[in-house]
């Protein structure tokens, strides 16, 4: 055992692991992955199909996911291919031997850059265009006339008359109040809204990983840092706001992961911490109430209820601060919902085609790594990320209010997925295989987000 707890052997072996029980779970992912191809392409094919026979999924062309079959061959693949190439290569070297606040740092920078020059494929302004659309946050922040008020007649505004536009009726008003706030005080646009999106997006990575250090050891978390650092999920992470929520609520649940792994005041100010957080993603995303399921399982896996007590008591604060600012959360939510079934993409979608498209989106988002560790999921304290995350999902599912745009809408809970890659044997292979699938979807399609 070397000084910073990891193991002396090479990263990507498991002597644990016996070569029966290997080879088994080696079959049981190349399953998996194929299942995935076929899952996809089978999406495509059948969205192809009900496109040609009158029905409308407002996707694009691009089925299961949001947007066109658009070939861009630039200079700036060249860039991609090439940082890609050296992070395949130096990555897991790097998550072996660097420390391990240094290595956060790393991860955290490289999960910032991969989204960045993903999207600069398609030209420097491709980094703010999907936030700068009519429907999004950026169009509203001008139409919120006085901040004193705005808690209070947000609800009124959701549906007759509609004065928000399609995403900010969808959603509580937390990112647009904070849009608005910046704007104020002159960082408006859509420079400093993608930088918040970005950084916040890129924070998860060392947050997931971080969680993962607790529960599943040192070991798991380094191997997992190079895949949690650079997903095909980065093509949404720096051209949508669900970046930004996917940010705070992963480091919410990764503070409420640490306070339940100490008894010490420290502690008591991470649940704290974590509560707030998680509290206000509430006010970022209706759908992040099931976020709530990953926060109790990472706590009560370790034997603990004291930071859920403190946690909870933060976030009923902050819904209780907001109900006397003139904000009901749960008013807003069924208005959400009420506006989402009015909607022309609610009516003219088959919500059955989404029982597969949504699957498939999200298999897209974390890549073949991921799906094929599902099949090297193994009984410890870790299994809980996943198994939490799989429920909030098939629950998400089943309330029909996500119906497409999986890819981005998911992105919250796709990016507590990543570190399973961690699992496999043979990193660099399927590093590569990560980073292949990011860089041919940001060629061949041109997305919405």
């Amino acid at each position: 055992m070397s000084q910073r707890g990891v193991t002396s052997e090479p990263i990507e072996t498991d002597s644990a692991t016996s070569s029966t029980g290997m080879s088994r779970r080696a079959v049981g992912g190349a399953v998996a992955v194929g299942l995935a191809v076929v899952l996809v392409a089978g999406c495509a094919l059948w969205g192809r199909w009900l496109d040609a026979n009158g029905y409308s999924l407002h996707l694009g062309n691009a089925w299961p996911v949001a947007g066109h079959w658009q070939t861009r061959l630039t200079w700036w693949q060249v860039v991609v291919v090439v940082g890609a190439g050296l992070w395949v290569w130096q990555g897991p070297r790097l998550a072996r031997d660097l420390s391990w606040r240094r290595l956060l740092a790393v991860v955290f920078a490289v999960a910032a850059c991969w989204p960045v020059a993903l999207a600069l494929v398609d030209g420097p302004a491709a980094l703010t265009a999907p936030l700068l659309t009519p429907y999004e946050y950026l169009h509203d922040v001008g139409r919120v006339p006085d901040l004193t008020t705005f808690l209070s007649g947000f609800n009124a505004h959701v549906l007759d008359p509609p004065r928000w536009t399609t995403h900010v009726s969808g959603h509580p008003p937390g990112f647009l109040g904070l849009l608005t706030v910046m704007d104020r005080i002159g960082f408006g646009g859509g420079g400093p809204a993608a930088a918040l999106c970005i950084i916040a997006g890129a924070a998860a990575a060392p947050a997931t990983l971080s969680t993962t250090r607790v529960l599943g050891g040192e070991e798991l978390a380094r191997r997992a840092a190079p895949f949690t650092a650079m997903a095909p999920a980065a093509l949404w992470i720096a051209t949508s706001a669900d970046a930004f929520f996917a940010g705070v609520a992963a480091v919410g649940v990764c503070l409420l992961a640490h306070a339940a792994n100490t008894t010490s005041r420290r502690g008591d100010l991470a649940a704290v911490g974590g509560g707030l957080l998680l509290g206000a993603s509430l006010f970022l995303s209706y759908g992040l109430a099931l976020i709530g399921l990953l926060a109790l399982g990472v706590v009560l896996v370790q034997r603990r209820v004291r930071p859920l007590l403190i946690g909870g008591a933060a976030v009923v604060a902050l819904l209780a601060a907001a109900w006397l600012a003139g904000f009901n959360w749960f008013e807003g939510l069924d208005l959400a919902t009420q506006r989402v079934r009015m909607g022309q993409g609610w009516i003219d979608r088959p919500a059955w085609y989404f029982w597969f498209a949504n699957p498939a989106g999200l298999a897209l988002a974390v890549g073949p790594a991921v799906v094929a560790a599902l099949a090297w999921i193994r009984r410890d304290r870790f299994t809980i990320i996943p198994a939490c995350v799989l429920t909030a999902v098939a629950v998400a599912l089943v309330s029909g209010l996500s119906v497409g745009e999986a890819e981005r809408i998911y992105l919250p809970f796709a990016v507590w997925l990543l570190p399973l890659a961690g699992l496999l044997p043979g990193i660099r292979w399927w590093l590569g295989a990560q980073a292949a699938t990011a860089i041919a979807i940001a060629t061949f399609l041109m997305l919405w987000w």
